[in-house]
């Protein structure tokens, strides 16, 4: 059985070899499995250290598997706006404060939306009466006593005074 020492924890002939392993990775509830993986692991702290094609295809599978989720965060945020009957720019200003290409951007799954954008806009999804409470505030409406509360067929909502 081939050994060396660990480089994590420097344990000598700590890592052994091994062949054929198989991993499942998971991002954002999203899986991808590698098989037949091969490299050295540590029989005393757990570190595993892929050989180098076992390495490029496990960064790549990882790689593809956080694009992907990407994607689908992207995808349902537009499906969201949409379903609110917003522009972009509209989402920006209400929503996030930021500018419409970083908007565009979290759309096209190139880059995540910050976490509260994506619980916000979720909350719109499932509750979308409560866009116009949205706008009333991003009006710069004040909190100390403009709002009252107005029942709504399902749910309590603020209404401006």
């Amino acid at each position: 059985m081939k050994t060396q020492q660990c480089f994590s924890c420097g344990a000598r002939e700590g890592m052994t070899h091994f062949e054929g392993r198989g991993e499942t990775m998971s991002v954002k509830g999203m899986e991808r499995r590698v098989d037949n993986l091969s490299g050295w692991e540590c029989q005393k702290c757990g570190e595993i250290e892929w050989d180098p094609e076992s390495s490029e295809r496990h960064g790549q599978a990882g790689d593809e598997l956080v694009i992907a989720a990407r994607q689908m965060i992207g995808a349902e945020m537009k499906r969201i706006r949409r379903k609110l009957h917003l522009t972009q720019k509209e989402t920006v200003q209400l929503l996030s404060g930021g500018g419409h290409n970083a908007f565009s951007r979290y759309e096209r799954g190139e880059i995540l939306p910050p976490k509260a954008l994506m619980l916000l806009m979720r909350l719109l999804d499932r509750y979308p009466h409560l866009l116009a409470d949205a706008k009333a505030l991003a009006e710069g409406a004040d909190l100390r006593g403009a709002f009252k509360y107005t029942e709504h067929k399902e749910h309590e909502s603020l209404t401006v005074a």
